[in-house]
């Protein structure tokens, strides 16, 4: 008996139990994917609390060095830094964290405003035990984070808290458009959080939008969020000139 069909099947089963090109490329893509997002997720929380300040250049090599990964998924993750507005990228010169932009913070606030408002009036019409028991669990870690002043942890939980918000309505597109909306507000909201008694009354004005969203009243909901909104706005305006004069000066302050 000839050996070539036995040898015709081995290679057949090789080539089955082979990787396509197609999937190995693949692959290939979600790991750089990944390696672009880990370096965007941390230059955007360096530049968010003002280790990286205005003005400084993005070096790719160095930055490629440090997260040990090509340059490739440092460019992709500046690029996406720069859409949000948070990078500024000039050509013949380099890549540098944007500017504190006063025209752009007031803009922020006012699309941030009017989507998160009609999210929370979404969110009541849907909420269920779950939701608020995330809510409720998130104050708890709230409230320590204020004892311990650790603004850091607090700010965090405040990203988060309003991100467990917008879960509850289930829209990928208006998580995007909110989520480039506070990009902008991140380096301000981080400066005035140290703000004497800001800390407690973030704390205070969240805990009054889970008890409006609890009655199941929608008109409440969005006025609690549109007050806290507000306050908001009040305290990046009140430190805005010193913001951008000295980023570093208020971070040493004590909650």
């Amino acid at each position: 008996m000839s050996p070539r069909p036995a040898r015709a099947k081995e290679r057949a089963a090789e080539s089955a139990n082979r990787p396509s090109r197609a999937s190995q490329e693949s692959a290939g893509a979600r790991e750089d994917r990944l390696k672009s997002e880990r370096v965007y997720r941390d230059l955007r929380r360096r530049i968010r609390e003002l280790r990286l300040q205005p003005g400084s250049r993005l070096d790719k090599n160095e930055i490629a060095a440090e997260y040990g990964v090509s340059r490739a998924p440092v460019s992709e993750a500046i690029a996406w830094l720069a859409v949000e507005g948070l990078v500024d990228v000039i050509p013949q010169s380099g890549s540098f964290v944007a500017p504190i932009r006063v025209e752009d913070i007031r803009d922020s606030l006012l699309i941030r405003t009017g989507l998160e408002v009609e999210v929370v009036r979404r969110a009541t019409r849907v909420a269920d035990a779950a939701l608020m028991a995330r809510l409720d669990d998130n104050l708890e870690l709230q409230a320590a984070a204020v004892k311990r002043k650790d603004l850091v942890a607090l700010d965090d939980l405040d990203t988060a808290f309003h991100g467990i918000i917008l879960s509850a309505i289930n829209s990928p597109g208006l998580a995007r458009l909110v989520d480039r909306a506070r990009a902008i507000l991140d380096r301000p909201r981080f400066y005035s959080l140290p703000e004497e008694g800001r800390p407690r009354d973030t704390v205070a004005e969240h805990r009054r939008i889970v008890d409006a969203i609890r009655t199941g009243d929608l008109e409440l909901a969005g006025a609690t969020m549109r007050v806290h909104l507000t306050m908001v706005a009040q305290s990046i305006e009140r430190n805005l000139e010193q913001m951008q004069s000295d980023p570093h000066a208020k971070l040493t302050r004590r909650v």
